[in-house]
């Protein structure tokens, strides 16, 4: 980590702070955030919440990636999430985060199928995307094959069998969720059920990456990146596995997934052109905007599901960075995607870092390093959310994987990436 730290303050001669900020943010997540347990796993805590979500520890971890293939301790540490992440999923493929042991802490008044070992039971599709995401990316970074064991195939299976269920979530679906005395994002319509849905070929998903429930249930990012782990384990099955079977069903799974989302993720903007929706439900009706964490239709390139330059991306995105997406917000200080899920007016780093990492323009990704660098309100760290007129209104002042996101964003103007495939 000092090496990498190093490598960064020599491509940015001119930038100390943010050479400073890089190596603050890359030691505080590993110094304060990961923990090896007995049995070899690993439990990341995401910042200042006690609890591993599926979701954040992957992205957590992402940039130690680059060290993984030179540092046996670091692949170890990686591997071993994936194994805690399974064991999990094997608990509950439902729920989006968990206590690293069975203490019953967490959301447990909920409305849900509970457990002592569950913090919170929002069902969301990313969670179950981010560990096939982080075991693929530990193969290709190191060749590291061993995280592929029965635990990781019986997982994947569940995945499918889940993904496949909620693709007739009316008919099929025993998931409920209801959380009382609380902000109507925090819980689910119709008894728990969630807004009523048709098939589509895509699957439902309660909540967004977030964690605010979708006002429709067919989140179309998160269907994008389904697809794409789907790809992932087609491509594990095939060249590690020898398992025919479950290549073929992730394949035939993820045809009919990218099937729905071609037929009715996109629409026709009098503005834009043709374009993905945020959200649908199948019976005619879209949200359109975007969400600044990931899954977002802005991340859509990051995630491996199109490319920057797709003329329907580069549409998307034109109405995601603009005063149409209800969520863009422009002030004094800075321009970016915020989210419901934060007060109005308020900018996630985490949005910038992936508005940096998609865009073809180095001018554009120089543009958000910049944000990012003055926006910290002198604490060296990225936060969820600040003010775009006053940075130093934030809110949470230790989030790891808004640090991640900036430190990923800095190695690539670096010239320094993750290998993607």
């Amino acid at each position: 980590m000092q090496r990498l730290s190093a490598r960064v303050r020599e491509a940015l001669p001119d930038r100390p702070k943010l050479a400073d900020m890089f190596g603050e943010c890359l030691a505080n997540t590993w110094n304060t955030t990961i923990k090896r347990n007995l049995d070899g796993t690993t439990f990341v805590i995401t910042g200042d919440i006690p609890a591993m979500w599926l979701r954040d520890s992957a992205a957590q971890v992402r940039p130690f990636l680059i060290l993984a293939a030179e540092d046996e301790e670091i692949a170890d540490m990686i591997e071993g999430l994936v194994k805690h992440q399974f064991a999990c999923i094997e608990l509950d493929p439902y729920a989006n985060a968990f206590n690293q042991e069975a203490n019953g802490q967490g959301h447990q008044q909920d409305l849900t199928d509970m457990n002592p070992w569950i913090w919170e039971r929002k069902y969301e599709i990313d969670s179950l995307c981010y560990p096939i995401q982080l075991s693929y990316l530990l193969w290709k970074n190191t060749g590291r094959i061993t995280q592929f064991d029965d635990a990781f195939v019986k997982g994947v299976w569940r995945i499918i069998g889940l993904w496949t269920t909620e693709q007739h979530h009316e008919r099929d679906s025993a998931y409920t969720f209801q959380r009382t005395d609380c902000p109507p994002t925090d819980t689910l319509v119709r008894e728990g059920k969630g807004s009523k849905t048709s098939y589509t070929g895509m699957t439902w998903s309660g909540f967004r990456p977030s964690d605010d429930a979708c006002d429709y249930g067919y989140l179309v990012p998160a269907n994008m990146f389904a697809v794409v782990v789907l790809r992932y384990v087609c491509e594990i099955a095939g060249e590690v596995l020898k398992n025919p079977e479950l290549a073929a069903a992730a394949q035939y799974l993820l045809e009919e997934i990218d099937g729905g989302i071609r037929q009715y993720g996109l629409i026709d903007h009098p503005e834009y052109g043709t374009m993905y929706a945020y959200e649908t439900d199948g019976l005619g009706s879209v949200n359109l905007m975007d969400d600044a964490n990931v899954p977002s239709l802005l991340a859509s390139p990051y995630l491996g599901y199109t490319s920057a330059d797709d003329p329907y991306y580069m549409n998307t995105r034109r109405f995601i960075l603009s005063k149409s997406n209800p969520y863009y917000y422009s002030g004094t200080a800075a321009a970016g995607v915020g989210s419901p899920h934060t007060p109005s007016r308020y900018i996630w780093p985490i949005a910038l870092a992936v508005q940096g990492m998609t865009s073809g323009s180095a001018e554009e990704r120089q543009s958000m390093l910049d944000l990012l660098e003055h926006s910290d309100a002198g604490t060296g760290y990225m936060h969820e959310s600040f003010h775009a007129d006053h940075p130093g209104e934030y809110t949470r002042p230790w989030f790891s994987w808004a640090n991640m996101m900036f430190c990923e964003l800095v190695l690539m103007c670096c010239g320094i990436e993750v290998k993607r495939s």
